[in-house]
């Protein structure tokens, strides 16, 4: 019999305490350190082990009983079954897995170069996370969202959950796309122009596959998304930075040549301008001109508290040489890795075929969850309580920047949920980065939103996303203090 000393819970362990005991069970079955007709310790003495209530272990036992793992006799307890599932592999026979391939002269290509930067794994449990894209679960409906994950795994809507929708995509989140998301932007788009993808980083890849070669040419923001950078360089089209100003990405430093253009107009990441009308309208009359074509990354124009948005580029767009990406990943949790690709028919019909030979589509039931919240009017209230969260963090950044003296390189004049930040020249950021950390505060550096060698070391990235309101002013001033002190200090390596 298995010991219930042999059970110990996990306090990171994400999910039940039923869950968790199940998991506990059925990975002993599996490794057959529990076997067939062999007794589980009894209910009450396995709860007053663990110090849990007796019917949490009675419920994930008979959980475990209906699934097959487990069986009951009369006044005897709890068994496992003998038609339950085990590992073809017996016990003690795994090896340690053996590699003496090189695999340095046999890869074709080097995709882990520079890869994207990533947040601090644990940063909840920092008290100052001033860190962008992740999403704060004090403004996030849960239950609204737990009831459409479970309408969309009922019995009603069984296709959308273990269906292959082969190269197509979920109706009824199209169609919400089609005539609610795109028209906010000015955008009237069929279902034929619409394809879902896995976020829109994936979006941005589909694009530069299949316009982009070795011999072909893109612009693209600098500084700008890393990620457009990183698809650019493993693609290995010719690359060609552009920098930015306060009204965004200029057309007219877009060198001759190019084939695509790549830009951020409503909230360019990470300076957070805005491209100006006037540059908008000469962006597309030069790709008209030039006959190049431009890709829209239209994140976080949701966001937009202090005024409206400007028009996106794909409504300006007469001639279809607009191609638009969007995300829910943003404005609902990053998690969700889901967006979504409006162009040309030709293009969109090209970008499914392309898709379904690397993952077919997005998993059907986060496509109808999704849909669900969004049709039933749950995106539009969400969106809203982090407008008016976000305003009130910014407010409080605003005035704690000014009073601390810290200088605001780029704030983005219609909301967006962060301050573009620049330190005196001599101080790197990412060495203060790391001394913030000790204290509790978590900054993004900002060298690696640069191309090229001589990147700039002393800018970074402060959001409110994610931070709560009440630790801002105190987050503040700990920076401000970092600077002061790294001022006096000798320089360090990271």
């Amino acid at each position: 019999m298995l010991s219930q000393n042999t059970f110990f819970l996990d306090p990171e362990f994400k999910g039940s305490l039923q869950s968790q005991i199940r998991q506990i069970v059925t990975s002993a079955i599996l490794s057959r350190r529990l076997v067939p007709g062999e007794r589980l310790p009894s209910s009450r003495k396995l709860a007053e082990h663990l110090n849990i209530s007796r019917i949490t272990v009675t419920l994930s036992y008979q959980e475990l009983v209906a699934d097959g793992y487990l069986s009951t006799r009369a006044r005897s307890g709890y068994f496992v079954s003998n038609t339950a599932p085990i590992s073809n592999l017996g016990a003690g026979t795994a090896q340690p897995m053996r590699d003496s391939v090189d695999w340095g002269s046999l890869l074709q290509s080097n995709y882990s170069g520079e890869l994207t930067a990533n947040p601090t794994a644990n940063w909840r449990s920092y008290p100052f996370p001033f860190i962008y894209g992740q999403a704060d679960p004090d403004l996030f409906n849960h239950s609204n969202w737990r009831l459409c994950a479970h309408q969309a795994l009922g019995k009603k809507e069984f296709d959308s959950l273990t269906s292959d929708y082969g190269t197509r995509d979920d109706a009824l989140l199209v169609d919400f796309i089609t005539r609610h998301t795109l028209p906010q932007r000015g955008i009237i788009a069929r279902p034929e122009q619409v394809l879902i993808t896995i976020g829109a980083q994936n979006a941005l890849w589909i694009v530069a596959q299949l316009l982009l070669q070795q011999d072909r040419s893109a612009a693209f923001e600098n500084p700008g998304y890393q990620g457009v950078r990183q698809i650019l360089q493993q693609v290995g089209c010719k690359r060609m930075p552009v920098g930015v100003g306060d009204d965004g990405m200029n057309p007219a430093d877009i060198p001759a040549g190019v084939d695509v253009v790549f830009t951020t107009p409503s909230h360019h990441a990470p300076t957070t301008a805005t491209m100006s009308m006037k540059h908008r309208r000469a962006l597309l009359e030069r790709a008209e001109r030039d006959g190049f074509l431009v890709v829209e990354d239209d994140y976080e124009f949701e966001m937009s508290f202090l005024k409206p948005p400007q028009p996106a580029l794909k409504s300006l767009d007469t001639g279809g040489r607009v191609i638009y990406v969007g995300s829910f990943s943003k404005s609902l949790f990053p998690g969700l890795r889901l967006g979504y690709l409006v162009g040309s028919e030709p293009l969109i019909r090209h970008a499914r075929a392309l898709r379904s030979t690397v993952f077919r589509h997005p998993p059907g039931h986060i496509q109808r969850t999704t849909a669900n919240f969004l049709a039933l009017g749950h995106y539009n209230s969400h969106i809203q309580r982090m407008k008016t969260a976000f305003q009130q963090r910014r407010q409080i950044m605003a005035e704690a920047l000014e009073k601390e003296r810290l200088e605001i390189a780029g704030s983005a004049s219609f909301g967006g949920s962060s301050f573009w930040m620049k330190a005196p020249a001599h101080i790197d950021t990412g060495i203060l980065a790391t001394d913030l950390r000790e204290k509790g505060v978590l900054i993004e550096a900002g060298a690696h939103f640069f191309e090229g060698e001589n990147k700039p070391q002393n800018f970074y990235r402060l959001s409110y996303a994610s931070i709560k309101p009440e630790h801002i002013v105190e987050g503040v001033r700990l920076i401000s203090a970092a600077i002061k002190e790294y001022q006096c200090a000798p320089r360090r390596e990271i």
